[in-house]
């Protein structure tokens, strides 16, 4: 081919490439514009630049069978490639994109981690060889802020000549680049055939591949060639994006950090005026400032401006680049401290804008899915931006006619509960306010377009809600390590009505060995599985299967409790955790043996090989539950807080004790009596060992219950318990404040 066409490079996401694009093809007025992207894009290219378009919006394909693949192409307003159809349709020129269609790219060879590394250590050496703050900085201070075009294209060409000359035949994926660039050279070649001469074609590239298609030895694709390449059955859909997903999938070619920023100069290089970048960038660090309560002068904000401007000529810069801003933010309007400012940093820097598209277009079968059920379930008043609550009643409506009608709250929780398994955030469950009622639910509901972005992302697992919800509960199943995580996998697809998953996820959890397994792990299964069995009938699915699964998970962790217990101060924490656990199961089920759950507990809180504030627990619970009397509470406390027992131990066991039933242990006034005589046994050093502990057990005590031990520590003393309470509930004296501080420092010879 003796004529080439011209080649613009770009770096994706750049506002200067957009600007002197359009600037480019202005002076070119081509007959064709070719632009990177998978060519089966093709029929998405109207809905691009519709009215009802908003950007930031992406462009996803997928393979359709498990394991799922992708390609993302995300554009922002500013994004070259979106300003080159823009350019199209208002001069009515027809565009394509010229890249391997997506079955073929997601067909060829994965990148492997090898792959991912070489990449990270040529861009590592670019972030070396570019100072300051990497390529990021040194690519907005020489390309973004260009002074024309041509210093703009020699700067990417630059800057694509010479990654491509470092990673040339190192990376894994070079042959794909060859391959990419072949059918790209093809595409060219095609438009050639159809009459438009290349002079009058206008390829848009990232600068990497500009270095590519401009080298004259460069030979297009063959038919046999395209033929022979692999395919895999994929899909494609247009999507709503975010400038926070955006800044998330930062790096060359995937993204930008600073979304928000980079739009400010795409409105600079459009307005002429590239101060204008600067100063609205301040201006909305200030703005952020004073509309969540923190003054800043226009003084303030004008002095920024100009340190902005000397800190951008002292690091060679014709203006301000986003660290020059951010460090003037810092000085001049954050007292000198990122975190003043970190959050109107992050507003203003990446902000919250989220693309839309006009309704219907290119929904994936998902998002119909979910429209439909949205309407079955009579929810679509709450597909609005402002959040509502929702309360459901999941118990059947015996007063409606329809069995559809009077399990819609049942139906609802479903729905909801398979989104959230899929994280698509359109519904919150306030688990906290259950009310101890099985057959409540609480939940906030909020539609935002990033519910929407998720939404489309989710149709990687299943064409349906239920079907990419199964999909998800699976691949957890599979990756689970650790029994609590299948557990969890078992109460979602309970909370979800996937009888099926419940089923699968039960046959997983058998399958896993429970040797070694720690008493927390046992115990949180146990605690999963009961809320299960629990709530089962509630949400028409037979808990039977479980009961057994439950019993042998219970049996168990009574059988290592003991030992478990033979453990430190920290981790006792997690024991106390588990014991509650076991015991509210036992409460809740009356085909576990309670019987054994009272033995152990018994063991445990008079064994004295064991930690003492676990078996001062134990015996909490013990006291609770109605197994444990008087006498032998007295009896217990007078042998724990003994002259011969040492005083964190003493102390310990105390604080365990004080963990359940405060009001049932303030109205024994013998408790009291025996603490009294036990801690004027003590020495001073004694007494501060045991005042650790006792200040630990008393600290989450309310200053009524505080009050009432003061009255029987007046009582005891034959004082008026009113000053008691004072004393107890008054401020330290500055000699008792420096004593008990001491104490946090104290030491155990441990």
């Amino acid at each position: 081919m003796e004529e080439r066409p011209h080649i613009f490079g770009i770096r994706h996401l750049s506002p200067a490439g957009a600007y002197y694009l359009r600037q480019f093809l202005e002076e070119k007025k081509p007959k064709l514009v070719l632009i990177e992207g998978p060519n089966d894009f093709n029929d998405q290219i109207e809905n691009l630049t519709r009215p009802e378009t908003r950007p930031p919006i992406a462009i996803l394909a997928y393979t359709n069978e498990a394991p799922v693949r992708t390609i993302l192409y995300p554009f922002a307003e500013y994004s070259p490639e979106y300003q080159a159809v823009v350019w199209c349709r208002e001069h009515e020129i027809p565009c394509r994109f010229m890249d391997l269609p997506s079955d073929v790219f997601l067909a060829l060879p994965e990148r492997s981690g090898k792959n991912e590394e070489e990449k990270k250590t040529v861009y590592d050496l670019l972030d070396e060889k570019a100072g300051e703050d990497g390529q990021e900085t040194f690519w907005e201070r020489s390309m973004e802020q260009a002074a024309d075009r041509e210093s703009y294209c020699q700067g990417t060409a630059m800057f694509g000549g010479n990654i491509r000359e470092m990673s040339a035949e190192q990376e894994a994926d070079w042959p794909e680049n060859l391959i990419r660039e072949a059918f790209m050279l093809r595409e060219v070649e095609n438009a050639v055939k159809s009459g438009i001469a290349p002079s009058e074609i206008v390829l848009v590239t990232g600068a990497y591949h500009a270095a590519g298609l401009s080298n004259p030895a460069a030979e297009p694709m063959t038919e046999e060639e395209f033929a022979g390449l692999p395919k895999i059955a994929a899909k494609h859909t247009l999507m709503p994006y975010s400038y926070y997903r955006l800044s998330s999938r930062s790096g060359y070619g995937a993204g930008n950090k600073a979304p928000a920023y980079y739009t400010l100069l795409w409105e600079a290089l459009n307005s002429g005026d590239f101060s204008h970048a600067a100063r609205s960038y301040l201006s909305r660090i200030a703005g952020y400032q004073r509309k969540n309560g923190t003054p800043v002068s226009s003084a303030e904000v004008i002095e920024a401006v100009r340190l902005a401007d000397a800190l951008a000529r002292l690091r060679g810069s014709r203006f301000p680049a986003l660290r020059d801003l951010r460090d003037a933010a810092v000085t001049c309007l954050g007292g000198g401290n990122f975190a003043a400012v970190s959050l109107a940093v992050a507003d203003t820097e990446i902000g919250t804008a989220i693309g839309e598209l006009p309704e219907g277009v290119s929904r994936t079968s998902i998002q119909d899915d979910f429209y439909r059920q949205l309407k079955e379930c009579r929810l679509e008043k709450y597909r609005d931006l402002a959040a509502q609550e929702l309360s459901l009643d999941l118990r059947e409506n015996r007063r409606v006619k329809t069995k559809k009608a009077a399990f819609l709250d049942l139906s609802r929780s479903f729905f909801l509960h398979r989104l959230r398994v899929l994280s698509v955030p359109f519904g919150k469950w306030e688990k906290g306010k259950q009310d101890n009622a099985t057959w409540a639910e609480h939940w906030i509901v909020q539609w935002t377009p990033e519910a929407e972005i998720t939404l489309v992302e989710a149709a990687l697992k299943g064409d349906t809600v239920e079907l990419a919800a199964s999909f998800s509960l699976k691949e957890r199943i599979e990756s689970a390590n650790v029994l609590s995580e299948t557990a969890l996998v078992i109460e979602d697809a309970f909370t979800c009505g996937m009888a099926s998953a419940v089923s699968y996820a039960l046959k997983a959890l058998q399958a896993m060995t429970i040797d070694n397994v720690s008493v927390p792990e046992l115990a949180a299964v146990v605690d999963r599985l009961s809320a299960v069995v629990q709530y089962g009938d509630i949400r028409q699915l037979n808990p039977e299967p479980l009961v057994p699964i439950l019993e042998q998970m219970f049996y168990r962790a009574c059988l290592v409790l003991p030992g478990a217990c033979v453990c430190n101060d920290a981790a006792s924490k997690e024991i106390i955790v588990s014991i509650g656990r076991l015991n509210a199961a036992v409460l809740s089920h009356d085909f576990l043996e309670e019987e054994t759950w009272m033995e152990i507990l018994k063991e445990i809180a008079e064994r004295d090989d064991l930690n003492t504030k676990l078996s001062g627990f134990a015996a909490a619970v013990l006291l609770e539950r109605g197994s444990l009397d008087d006498e032998s509470l007295r009896l217990e406390v007078q042998r724990r807080l003994s002259r011969g027992i040492p005083a964190d131990l003493g102390a310990g066991w105390f604080e365990g004790l004080a963990m359940k039933n405060r009001y049932a242990l303030i109205a024994r006034l013998s408790l009291w009596e025996d603490l009294d005589r036990y801690l004027e046994t003590l020495d001073e050093e004694e007494f501060k060992r045991a005042l650790v502990f006792l200040r630990r057990a008393f600290a989450d005590f309310s200053a009524l219950e505080k009050d009432e031990i003061a009255e029987n520590l007046g009582e005891i003393w034959g004082f008026n318990g009113q000053q008691v309470s004072e004393a107890v509930n008054g401020a330290l004296k500055e000699n008792e404040r420096q004593m008990v501080e001491s104490l946090d420092d104290f030491d155990f010879d441990l």
